[in-house]
Formats: structure tokens, C-alpha cells, sequence
């Protein structure tokens, strides 16, 4: 029988599956959903392995902190929608828990954590399996902090971007606080002390061949250079930046004025860095039924 482009798509959105193993499934099934959606089932394996070479740019960020140690990480999909699948999300709390217990260096040794199915590479491989998609673990990070500091840790759009903020002493509401201002604002560096001299000069040129095409006297061009540099490092270092929710302050004064200090911060968005293959799924669809 004839499958349309309509079962393809209903059978990749309740499945998670590509678009030509759905194809395929209905085919085999006669146009069948439910013997369809078995097909898919039995075949889960085999589909886990030829996802490998799929490109995951979609996903989840999260956070686990445990006393003086937290985990921040990004763990990817080929689609928002398995994103949002209870697979993804179950795998995504149980990886950052992992991190956070075991402390691993790399990538790698995550992915060779211990866990009750052999590792937590076979788990995401099994995740792969039920999701339909390439579930892989891109990066994590695991901060630690002194007794006496505070931790604050943000997700944002349900799990989109995540910051983490560490201070020396202050609370964990403030802390709180900075995250939500960094996953807002996204600050490069912490002080101007950490922006290197090689940036510094390349934005000075910048500035100056900026304002002597403007016709500024030449002997006010540095006066003018320096305040723009000023203003530039202002909106790119966290401690300069004006905070959130008080403007009045910049987020350093701010800290200060809850009797702590900026320590360090960690932001990150899903899919940053991440090239992307931009495409219309039900284009995608007619174009896969016409081969």
C-alpha cells in the first residue's frame, strides 16, 4: 500500500525514529501504526547503532550540586522533541548525578563510569535505543567550592542555558541571583584582569580607526579611545556589568554589598559552537517518499 507523508510524520513524532526507518516500518506493517510502532521496538538496537555519524545539536543543560561539588553539563539530541521525552530527561539526571559522584576528568572516563548496565556510555547507547536519536554527553564541568563560599545555579528555558556561579562567602540566594544575570547577559570574562593584552590592543586599534574616521581632533582621539575601550570592557567582564536587577550597581558591587565576592561562573547554552543543519521536516518527508 501507498504511505503517506502524513503516517511517516505521526509515526516519527510518537516514536522519535528517522524519517526512513518510520518509512520503512510502515511499509513492513502494511500502514499498521501500532505493529509499526512494535517494528520500531524490535529493531531499537540496530537503529541505536546507525545513529553514531548523526549530528546531536539539540538538548538539555542541568546542574547537580551535593555539598561542596556540583556538575554543570550539556547532554545532546538530534531534536527538541526527544529533548522533551522522558528518556532524555531520566538520562540527563542520572548523568549529571554520575558526574557530580564520581568526579571523572574528561569526557571519556564519564563515559566509563560503573553503572548497574556495564557503563554510562552503554546507558546512553540504550538511551539512543528507546529515544530513536543520538543521545551523547558533550561536556561537563565539575567546580568545587571552599566551605565558607556559595554556590548559584540557574537553568533558564527549561533547561536551554545553565549557569553556575561560584562567591567567596555571600549566600546561596545571591549566588542565585548572579546566575540569573549571567545566563541573561552571557559576560565573557569574570574581570578585566582575565581579558588578554592581545584583545585589549586589537579593540584599541579598533576604537582609534574608528574615531579618527569621525573627525575627532587628534588630540583628544586617546582620551576618547580609552573611554570607549571602557565602556566595551563594562559590557563584556561580569564584575563591570551593570546587574540585572538593580542597574545602579554593577554585579560586583552588588555581591559586595551581600558581604561576598565574584569567584568564578560557568555558562552554558545548547548547541553553542555546534553547526547546525537547518531543514523543513515536512519538505523532508515528501522528499525521502519520492526516492
Amino acid at each position: 500500500m501507498a504511505i503517506k507523508a502524513s503516517q511517516v510524520m505521526e509515526l516519527r513524532k510518537k516514536s522519535g525514529a528517522g524519517i526512513m526507518d518510520a518509512k520503512k516500518a510502515l511499509v513492513e506493517t502494511d500502514g499498521d501504526m501500532d505493529k509499526a510502532m512494535d517494528y520500531l521496538r524490535e529493531k531499537g538496537i540496530a537503529k541505536a547503532a546507525k545513529k553514531s555519524d548523526k549530528i546531536a545539536a539539540e538538548g538539555l543543560t542541568n546542574i547537580v550540586v551535593d555539598g561542596n561539588t556540583a556538575a554543570i553539563l550539556e547532554l545532546n539530541s538530534e531534536t527538541d522533541f526527544v529533548a522533551a521525552s522522558d528518556p532524555f530527561k531520566a538520562a540527563l539526571k542520572d548523568v549529571a548525578k554520575k558526574l557530580v559522584d564520581n568526579k571523572p576528568a574528561d569526557v571519556d572516563a564519564a563515559l566509563e563510569i560503573k553503572t548497574d548496565n556495564g557503563t554510562l556510555g552503554d546507558d546512553l547507547t540504550e538511551t539512543t535505543r528507546k529515544t530513536g536519536e543520538k543521545v551523547s554527553l558533550r561536556r561537563f564541568e565539575i567546580v568545587e567550592k571552599d566551605d565558607g563560599d556559595s554556590f548559584g545555579a540557574y537553568l533558564h528555558q527549561g533547561g536551554r542555558i545553565a549557569a553556575l556561579v561560584v562567591l567567596e562567602g555571600a549566600d546561596d540566594a545571591t549566588a542565585k541571583d548572579v546566575a540569573m544575570h549571567v545566563a541573561a547577559v552571557n559576560p565573557e570574562f569574570m574581570t578585566r584582569d582575565d581579558v588578554s593584552a592581545d584583545r585589549l590592543e586589537h579593540e584599541r586599534k579598533v576604537f582609534k580607526e574608528e574615531t579618527l574616521n569621525e573627525g575627532k581632533p587628534e588630540k583628544i582621539v586617546d582620551k576618547i579611545v580609552e573611554g570607549r575601550l571602557n565602556k566595551f570592557l563594562s559590557e563584556i567582564c561580569l564584575a563591570d556589568q551593570p546587574f540585572v536587577k538593580d542597574s545602579d550597581k554593577t554585579v560586583a558591587e552588588y555581591v559586595a554589598s551581600k558581604g561576598g565576592k565574584l569567584k568564578s561562573f560557568i555558562r552554558y547554552e545548547v548547541g553553542e559552537g555546534i553547526e547546525k543543519k537547518q531543514t523543513n521536516i515536512a519538505d523532508e518527508v515528501q522528499q525521502e517518499l519520492n526516492r
